[in-house]
């Protein structure tokens, strides 16, 4: 198994009452968990809170003792059906995944769970990638917590602020009968805090409970006349619930002096990038004491009308710090103080960008154009501070996006996948440029130099889906690609089941790396590892039979690139119709260099002979036309100057970051590029018989280049 081991930090979670945790965001939303008597957890993997999954992955035994039920579900839906255990039961479960990406798919399910209402606590961590670093369109969750009315929890990024609100969100629902969202940003995710714990509680009533006592009530069944009722109840009884337990139990916080005419009211996850900013004007010292007043939103759905009106009554002018767009919260408080005739002036986006990530520099300046409007006198004492723009305009700053060309994301160093888009690029060559569509994993750097694959990407498991439109007659067929964690969370039936169904004559190649590999590398039904958790080693090539395709191919080297280039042209010009599926195979490179490496070095530590290959290029063959780099993209491919005067370009160069998987000579050959790539084998340990070959070869080789030196001709 290659799954990441968290052994080490699970043993964080057996800490008891009143003892400091030290660590990482996630892994206290983790100890939160069990601290608050959770029955279950489910969710699907995704940044940021991969993380977590993997520790609840690692933390069995604990689990175990508490009767605490784990499972990685098949996508974001079924960890959103999961929560059905609580509709009828008083039993506490959490879901987590990726959003918005994820709640995209658990949507159905979350309509039909906020519609009738829960019982037992319910709670959905959702790891929101918006912003910095954000590898999926830019929407926020605040939207999906309008929509099907559940409360959104965004607390400010300190661990006692997310162990806080991992309890309150469990009791918030219970209190209106609705489940939470809590949403932790990047940041919240990965800060590093301390707080001081509580015991782990089992639950107070147990899964195996449920079973033995099974409830029905029609009520809670989505189903008319019931959903009309549950529609009124979420607004007369359940919103009400909420605001009542919100304002009682002060989820919200405020902070600063009480007698300054301006405040500022902030989402809680952008807390600390506002104190950051702050402090850079002046107006907060180190231990975060503002000198302007604030109101901080650790929940943004729904707002407490009482409190917004309280806290505006006394100001002229008040600043919504709100990341992303649409302004939700500004258009709502805008709302309740007109209706109270409450005159107090709103900024929000007329200062602060419409879109993007809400860093310390950006709210600076927000700040700075909203108290130049409203309380000038606040700027006085503003310390003398460079601006952003001014360190970018420095000379040698400007001369460094000269000097850098720009780096896009790639595949990393020997990844398999590589070679498919080689062996396609060669095929376009032969064959001329086909529609192609992608997917979500890491297989869509394709779009992206060197290999400008691909046109479209439309969710997870829906790159063939998103081909279905070009099932027209043409003498082309359209190609789509997608990954085996795609296949598996929605692609199987989604895509190569609507294909089968509808007789589309386009190419799908399935890259089955063994992982969920963008995600961190966990195991998913196809994985050849032995996991004795989980059911594995289930092939893709007889899922896909199974399901109704006739024309099947297994490439179980991906590094062979003719042989991807012949079974994607014989795919693209053969005369059977219906889908034609190839399964590419060859495992994650991070992901084994991640297993072998360790028992590579402890073996050389143990004295045991151990021989690791390289690959390297002959300056004195390669021609510098750099074909293979253009062909392959890998990041241990570079260019060096030579002294050859017979030679206008550098050569091609591998430095050290080589792992040895062949690719770049495989490239060269299947594309009757230049023989200028060799290997060599580095023998760690050697033994008598390597160091007596060794000697040999040198003597030989010396030996012949030194005939050679003697007999160049030399110009003065």
């Amino acid at each position: 198994m290659a799954e990441r081991s968290f052994a080490r930090e699970v043993e964080k979670l057996k800490l008891g009452d009143g003892e400091t945790f030290h660590g990482e965001g996630i892994l206290a939303i983790t100890k939160a968990l069990l601290q608050s008597g959770v029955g279950y957890v489910a969710g699907y993997q995704g940044s940021p809170i991969s993380h977590l999954m993997d520790v609840l992955a690692d933390s069995r035994e604990i689990l175990d003792e508490l009767g605490v039920h784990f499972e990685s579900s098949a996508s974001e839906a079924a960890a959103a059906a999961t929560l059905s255990a609580s509709v009828m039961y008083p039993v506490r479960g959490a879901v987590t995944w990726k959003s918005t990406a994820g709640t995209n798919v658990a949507s159905d399910a979350l309509t039909n769970l906020s519609s009738g209402g829960v019982v037992g606590g319910s709670l959905i961590i959702l790891g929101e990638d918006f912003g910095e670093g954000s590898s999926i369109a830019q929407e926020r969750s605040h939207a999906f917590a309008m929509k099907s009315q559940m409360w959104l929890l965004d607390p400010r990024p300190n661990l006692p602020s997310i162990v806080k609100a991992v309890e309150d969100g469990f009791d918030l629902s219970e209190a209106s009968s609705t489940p939470v969202m809590l949403q932790v940003r990047i940041r919240a995710c990965h800060v590093h805090g301390q707080f001081t714990t509580k015991a782990n509680r089992r639950p107070e009533f147990t899964l195996r409970q449920a079973l033995e006592q099974p409830k029905r009530d029609v009520s809670r069944i989505v189903l008319p006349p019931a959903s009309m009722l549950q529609d009124k109840e979420k607004h007369e009884l359940r919103w009400p619930a909420a605001v009542k337990f919100i304002h009682d139990r002060k989820l919200n916080e405020f902070f600063g002096p009480d007698d300054v005419d301006v405040g500022i009211m902030v989402q809680g996850g952008i807390y600390n990038s506002l104190i950051r900013s702050l402090q850079f004007l002046g107006l907060a010292d180190s231990y975060g004491n503002s000198r302007i007043p604030i109101y901080v939103m650790n929940v943004t759905y729904p707002l407490v009308d009482d409190e917004v009106a309280k806290f505006c009554a006394t100001k002229r002018a008040v600043l919504m710090v709100e990341e992303g767009s649409p302004e939700y919260l500004e258009q709502i408080i805008n709302t309740i103080l007109r209706r109270r005739d409450i005159n107090t002036r709103i900024f929000g986006k007329d200062v602060l960008p419409r879109s993007g990530d809400y860093g310390a520099a950006v709210v600076t300046k927000g700040i700075e154009a909203f108290l130049e409007a409203s309380a000038k006198d606040l700027l006085r004492n503003r310390p003398p501070m460079p601006s952003a723009d001014k360190v970018l305009a420095e000379p040698k700053i400007a001369d460094l996006a000269k000097t850098l060309p720009p780096r896009p994301p790639g595949f990393c160093t020997g990844c398999p996948e590589r070679p498919i888009f080689a062996g396609m690029k060669l095929v376009e060559k032969e064959l001329g440029q086909h529609h192609v569509s992608a997917d979500i994993g890491c297989h869509l750097f394709s779009i992206l130099p060197p290999f400008y694959i691909g046109a479209t990407t439309m969710g997870y498991g829906l790159g063939p889906a998103s081909a279905s439109a070009f099932n027209v007659p043409s003498s082309k067929r359209a190609i789509s690609v997608m990954g085996d964690g795609g296949f598996w969370h929605n692609g199987l039936s989604t895509s190569v089941g609507n294909a089968v169904f509808n007789k589309q004559d386009q190419v799908i190649i399935v890259v089955d790396n063994f992982y969920s590999s963008a995600t961190g590398g966990q195991d998913i039904p196809s994985s050849r590892a032995e996991n004795d958790r989980r059911s594995t080693n289930n092939s893709i090539v007889d899922a896909v039979k199974g399901i109704g395709v006739k024309w099947v191919r297994h490439i179980d080297r991906t590094y062979d690139v003719a042989k991807v280039r012949d079974t994607l042209k014989e795919a693209l010009t053969t005369e059977e119709t219906g889908p034609k599926v190839i399964v590419a195979s060859s495992e994650c490179m991070l992901n084994r260099q991640r297993r072998e490496k360790p028992l590579f070095n402890k073996a050389v530590k143990a004295g045991k002979r151990m021989v690791r290959r390289r690959f390297g290029v002959d300056e004195d063959v390669c021609t510098g036309d750099h074909a293979c780099i253009r062909l392959s993209g890998c990041p241990s491919l570079s260019v060096k100057h030579t002294d050859d005067p017979l030679k206008d370009h550098p050569v091609a160069a591998i430095d050290n970051s080589c792992v040895g998987c062949g690719n770049c000579g495989e490239v060269s050959e299947a594309a009757v590029l230049c023989p200028s790539f060799y290997r060599a084998d580095i023998i760690s340990n050697p033994t008598r018989w390597d160091q007596l070959v060794a000697g040999v070869r040198r003597a030989v080789i010396s030996f012949f280049q030194n005939r050679r030196e003697a007999n160049r001709v030399v110009f003065p």
